[in-house]
């Protein structure tokens, strides 16, 4: 086949201008295939769920669940145009994730400096008082935290490949040499370490008018059009139904038990028909050269 048939080709384009940007190719082909030294294997665990469409579904179980420590919640509303420019906030971030996992040392590198520079301007207060600042290791070990646990479930619920126990480890562990360039500190390394730090996280979580904001926002009010809202809902709804029911009630959602196989029933749906569009472009998957364009 030379070229993807045009409903393929019009949702890899459509999902790539989303998260990579309009230069997505040019974007994708910098990161991938520059030469030099890497931080990782891309056919490594961290790889496979970066590179999985599974991190559709994790994204917004992370931004959910991070959103439940007030510090961090009011840091994104004080400091971030979530709301006004949702997909620009959404291809930053994809460009981290995707530059500091696949791309070179030296990008990876220049990546995490640019965060940790704009990290040290993002400082204020909650409501009642608490100081935030991006920079404390502590707020930034829960980012990670709730991002490292909503990748890795994500994956092994909606993954093509769900990784082994000892993979899932290798995982967390190469999720911590991010994390620590970042300046987190105590990242664990095992996946019972992943849990034992989440847990001791809980008594500083909760619900704020600002996570119920996001919530809102991601679950109600998202930033699509009528046509593609339905998609978009399966997603989300799949990263809500990874919450604990405690987060999701503190979210100010209802749970209805009975409704989570449904959820996870159109998450797999949706990760599966964002595989199929994206297959025959994935650089990691398939030679760039032998790749048709999205185009």
């Amino acid at each position: 086949m030379t070229a993807l048939t045009s409903p393929r080709a019009n949702l890899a384009r459509a999902l790539l201008a989303r998260v990579a940007g309009p230069d997505a190719d040019a974007t994708r082909h910098r990161i991938h295939r520059t030469p030099g030294p890497r931080w990782f294997d891309p056919r490594s665990p961290i790889g496979r769920v970066h590179g999985d469409a599974s991190m559709f579904v994790g994204g917004a179980g992370a931004l959910l669940l991070q959103s439940l420590h007030p510090r961090v919640v009011t840091a994104v509303a004080d400091h971030s145009d979530y709301r006004g420019d949702p997909w620009g906030r959404l291809q930053n971030t994809a460009a981290f994730i995707a530059t500091t996992t696949f791309g070179t040392s030296e990008d990876a590198a220049r990546a995490v400096a640019i965060v940790r520079a704009v990290h040290t301007r993002v400082t204020g207060s909650t409501g009642d008082g608490q100081h935030y600042a991006a920079s404390d290791p502590h707020l930034l070990s829960w980012v990670h935290l709730a991002g490292t646990q909503s990748f890795l479930l994500a994956h092994q619920r909606f993954g093509r490949r769900p990784l082994t126990p000892g993979e899932c480890d290798e995982y967390v562990a190469q999720s911590a040499v991010v994390a620590r360039a970042l300046g987190a500190t105590d990242a664990p390394t095992t996946v019972a370490g992943l849990r034992a730090q989440l847990r001791a996280f809980r008594p500083e979580l909760g619900s704020t008018e600002a996570a119920r904001d996001v919530a809102r926002f991601l679950l109600l009010d998202p930033p699509v059009t009528w046509a593609v809202r339905p998609a978009y809902s399966l997603i989300a709804a799949a990263g809500l139904e990874m919450l604990p029911v405690w987060a999701r009630r503190e979210l100010g959602v209802p749970v209805v038990p009975v409704l989570d196989p449904l959820l996870r029933a159109g998450g797999k749906v949706m990760t599966g028909t964002i595989r199929w569009a994206l297959d025959p472009v994935d650089p990691v998957r398939v030679p760039l050269h032998l790749a048709p364009a999205a185009g």
